[in-house]
């Protein structure tokens, strides 16, 4: 397709100053207008994903560490009235969680299948300015857990949580490898924000139209210096200023 499209342009190759000015933009990754919202403390940073997650019909919980998973994956199924049982990603970090201290929990490690009712998924990261979490595909990170499941619960560490969409990509640019191709990009990465959603039709909001109809995210909070963020004396963070 591409060389269809190139044919009917009449492109050839391109100029050396050309193919020197495309690989330097590539490489150089340049900053466009960043909101100022996402170059916060961390305090104010964490307080603002978590507003932001909220008030796209998210839930948050934060816990102390990964031991605390299992209770608050049991207290939350049992609130909103479904059975114990759930498809996990096969991370290690999960995989790694205490899950035996709620024996009634049931577990079942891989891909989510149309039938599962609740799944687990490990963020790789987060973004504050919009609440959007950052999910790569992999082995380790089944997608199908992020569009099956009608209740998505998804583990995320406050450490992970950034500022802005580029900081997510500096991220992936500096610690992702893909196996086949040996570049940073995942065969996909879904960006997350809230629980999915559709006006299309009269205008009537529907949750739940193309995916989870639930999304609730277990903050772990492994970052002192985010564990203010729920601190009333913070003060709230600045709107849309550019930066």
């Amino acid at each position: 397709m591409l060389n269809s499209i190139r044919r009917n342009l009449r492109r050839g190759p391109l100029a050396d100053a050309e193919a020197a000015m495309l690989r330097s933009r590539l490489e150089s990754h340049p900053r466009h207008l960043i909101p100022a919202r996402s170059r916060l403390p961390r305090p104010q940073q964490m307080a603002l994903f978590i507003r932001n997650v909220e008030k796209e019909y998210g839930t948050v919980l934060r816990c102390a560490d990964h031991a605390a998973v299992p209770g608050a994956v049991a207290d939350y199924l049992a609130a909103q009235n479904l059975p114990p049982e759930l498809a996990i990603a096969p991370h290690p970090e999960l995989l790694a969680i205490p899950w035996a201290n709620r024996p009634m929990l049931k577990l079942r490690e891989g891909r989510a299948a149309p039938t599962d009712l609740a799944g687990v998924q490990h963020a790789y990261a987060a973004v504050a300015e919009t609440g959007t979490l950052v999910l790569p595909s992999g082995p380790e990170r089944p997608s199908t857990l992020n569009l099956l499941p009608e209740t998505a619960i998804v583990v995320l560490r406050a450490s992970r949580v950034v500022g802005a969409y580029e900081e997510a990509w500096d991220l992936l640019r500096a610690e992702w490898e893909d196996s086949t191709t040996g570049g940073f990009m995942a065969r996909t990465v879904m960006l997350v924000t809230g629980p999915s959603r559709s006006a299309d039709i009269e205008s009537t909001l529907e949750l739940g139209a193309h995916g989870p109809r639930r999304l609730h995210v277990l903050l772990i909070d492994d970052d002192p210096l985010a564990l203010a963020a729920d601190d009333p004396a913070v003060p709230p963070p600045p709107g849309l200023a550019a930066g």
